[in-house]
């Protein structure tokens, strides 16, 4: 839909944001690792074309990190501080879930997987080639160690290099103080970046980040490109980070602008609700993959980081002035009208009426599918139960009284859409894949057996161009296969 859209700039940002979240990092991390980057490079006397482009990779370096945070999990305890225990140079913070001698095989694994859905995202955004390129080699190095591919010295793209010396500054300074840092820089000069970067950084790395500093938020050097994209790229890239919740956010958006029509809310108001459903799962990143994935209730501490959820959405989001009404809806999708939900505990007089539809929209949803601690429900048990919610007074009546006919869930006999370069088989695959199936689990749900959806899965990933699920879902679901 046309009032999805949002400008490229803002997409970006969002984006930046999610990947911070899933780091560890504070929400501002990658706006300032572009700001030090684009001042590099504007020492260095490169073009604005080239320095437009150093804070675009700048921005989407964590993009990837929803994609395989199943697969960081598996190997570490918690996905989002072990990746930041990994920034601080920190190895033995990092609670490894795996022997030490398959690490490295399984990392490789994992980069791969994230650089092939930055480049997706960033191919759907519209940018340069240039900027893909280099979303392919961040985690190359200057010593030829780095991964996928193993570039070596000046075959790694500048752009590159100057994100990952910014990246680090912006971490060691943050973590360590200024002289640490620039020691700290020194010592990975030759190995992950040239020395004559690091003479640069270390003649300005004081000036910029006073400069930087004192900035604040305010550290944007581009302005807007006037290009549009849809907020339904962050929503898909949002959902990655589990894989049953592939395309819930859409689904979300759906049913909510479903029962803002029924309500007869004015058409800003309908779209203002759609934006803000693509976007209410954007704090989820924050927490770790064991948390979601728990099969039993949770505990006291568990429940402390998921209550922050919504916040982080909220911290993210008001950044962008575009969408701050949109962030203050999506932030408000576990509240509850008697105050028993969060993170504000908002009681009913202080409710707007169009913060209410996301907590029915998003439970209903929730209710009737699959979760790691619970089966789903059929539609009548989760409309009783949103009755006796209402009932309770902790949803409103009025928007659970239009539910009736207005779910939306998608199941595994769903068509191929007509235009599908997938087959309606490729596609049940896919749909299996996409949300954490094995090939065994597929092949049982399917009644298959396992080599027959081995060669479906093969099939669909040379049809699709990806080498990953997380990339072959993220593709199927921009091309509305899903």
């Amino acid at each position: 839909m046309k009032d999805e859209l949002v400008s490229t700039s803002d997409a970006l940002l969002t984006l930046a944001f999610m990947g911070d979240l899933s780091m560890g990092q504070p929400v501002d991390h990658s706006k300032r690792v572009a700001w030090l980057a684009c001042g590099i490079a504007l020492e260095l006397g490169l073009e604005p074309k080239i320095c437009r482009g150093v804070e675009q990779i700048a921005l989407l370096r964590w993009v990837g990190c929803t994609a395989n945070a199943t697969e960081v999990a598996d190997i570490m305890s918690d996905d989002v501080q072990g990746r930041h225990a990994m920034l601080r140079l920190q190895p033995a913070a990092i609670k490894l879930l795996i022997a030490p001698n398959i690490l490295p095989r399984r990392v490789d694994e994992i980069r791969a997987i994230h650089c092939e859905v930055a480049a997706l995202i960033a191919t759907t955004l519209g940018l340069s080639p240039a900027v893909v390129t280099s979303l392919d080699c961040l985690f190359e190095t200057w010593d030829g160690k780095g991964r996928p591919v193993g570039l070596q010295g000046d075959a790694i793209p500048l752009p590159v290099l100057l994100v990952l010396l910014a990246g680090d500054l912006e971490i060691f300074y943050r973590e360590y103080g200024l002289r640490a840092a620039l020691e700290m820089i020194r010592q990975r000069a030759d190995v992950i970046y040239p020395q004559y970067l690091t003479d640069i950084a270390g003649r300005m790395a004081e000036s910029l980040l006073r400069e930087l500093d004192q900035a604040g938020e305010s550290t944007a050097r581009s302005e807007a490109d006037g290009h549009l994209v849809s907020l339904s790229l962050v929503a898909d890239a949002i959902d990655l980070k589990l894989p049953w919740l592939t395309g819930h956010s859409r689904a979300v958006a759906r049913l909510a602008g479903t029962i803002a029509a029924r309500l007869e809310m004015p058409q800003a108001v309908q779209a203002r609700i759609r934006r803000a459903a693509l976007l209410h799962g954007l704090g989820r990143v924050a927490i770790p993959n064991a948390v979601w994935n728990k099969p039993g209730p949770l505990s006291i501490a568990d429940w402390e980081r998921v209550r922050l959820n919504p916040y982080w959405t909220a911290r993210a989001v008001t950044q962008i002035r575009a969408l701050e009404k949109e962030a203050e809806i999506a932030s408000s999708v576990y509240e509850r009208l008697d105050g028993s939900g969060y993170f504000r505990a908002t009681r009913h007089a202080a409710t707007p009426m169009e913060h209410r539809i996301l907590p029915v929209a998003t439970t209903l949803l929730a209710l009737q599918a699959a979760r790691p601690w619970r089966p789903p429900l059929d539609n009548d048990a989760a409309i009783d139960h949103m009755q006796r919610q209402a009932a309770l007074s902790r949803l409103d009546q009025r928007v659970v009284g239009v539910l009736d006919g207005a779910q939306t869930v998608p199941t595994s006999s769903t068509p191929a859409p007509a235009t599908s370069i997938l087959s309606a088989r490729e596609l049940d695959v896919l749909r299996c894949i996409a949300h954490g199936d094995s090939n065994k689990e597929a092949a049982r749900k399917l009644g298959l057996s396992p080599s027959t959806i081995r060669t479906h899965v093969e099939h669909t990933f040379r049809k699709l161009e990806c080498n990953s699920r997380a990339a072959a879902t993220l593709k199927a679901s921009l091309l509305g296969l899903f």
